[in-house]
């Protein structure tokens, strides 16, 4: 498995090593010692699966507010989406910067999701699935959102948004000073 860096910090795109015969494939998806060499979470407490019928869905910007130290483990297992994530670390060197990736069934490349992100993403083909792995449980009184529209994140959609539900385009635009809460966060 190749660990990419990304140009946020902290973020890494995993890319597997396909073996392939005349079988198909075989590849290892995650591996604890090798994200253990990075500081990376080895532990995943909760495992989620998001099924879209449609392209043009877009769930998101979702984020676990402190004292939630949760890491993601994004991959796409069945059609494509374009990931986003923002920094919201105040003291990070790329704070309210945010970076797209393609993840799709063929790839498997998967999407290491620093704690102190907000992540969403927007299904490219119909009957999508995206499966995500978490270092922390959910908890409903920390699940926070920002508007994935928000002038102040100047993020472009690589497609039409057709469906987005009623919470996650009701979420408030950025307020930084809410963002306190996330210093000590990264790097």
């Amino acid at each position: 498995m190749r660990f990419v860096e990304t140009e946020l910090a902290d973020a890494w795109l995993l890319e597997p090593d396909k073996k392939t015969d005349e079988r198909g494939y075989f590849t290892r998806l995650r591996c604890s010692r090798e994200l253990a060499e990075r500081g990376l979470p080895t532990t995943f407490v909760q495992t989620n699966l998001s099924h879209n019928r449609v392209s043009g869905i877009f769930r998101g910007l979702h984020y676990q507010a402190p004292p939630s130290q949760e890491w993601k483990l994004v991959r796409c297992i069945r059609g494509a989406i374009a990931d986003v994530i923002v920094d919201l670390r105040p003291g990070s060197s790329s704070y309210l910067r945010h970076q797209w990736f393609q993840l799709d069934a063929t790839s498997l490349k998967a999407l290491f999701v620093p704690a102190g992100f907000a992540h969403g993403f927007l299904t490219l083909t119909d009957e999508t699935e995206v499966l995500y792995e978490m270092s922390d449980y959910y908890e409903p009184d920390l699940g926070c959102g920002v508007r994935w529209n928000d002038p102040k994140l100047g993020i472009e959609m690589p497609g039409e948004v057709s469906c987005i539900n009623s919470r996650d385009a009701g979420y408030p635009d950025l307020d930084t000073d809410s963002l306190a809460v996330f210093r000590g966060y990264g790097k």
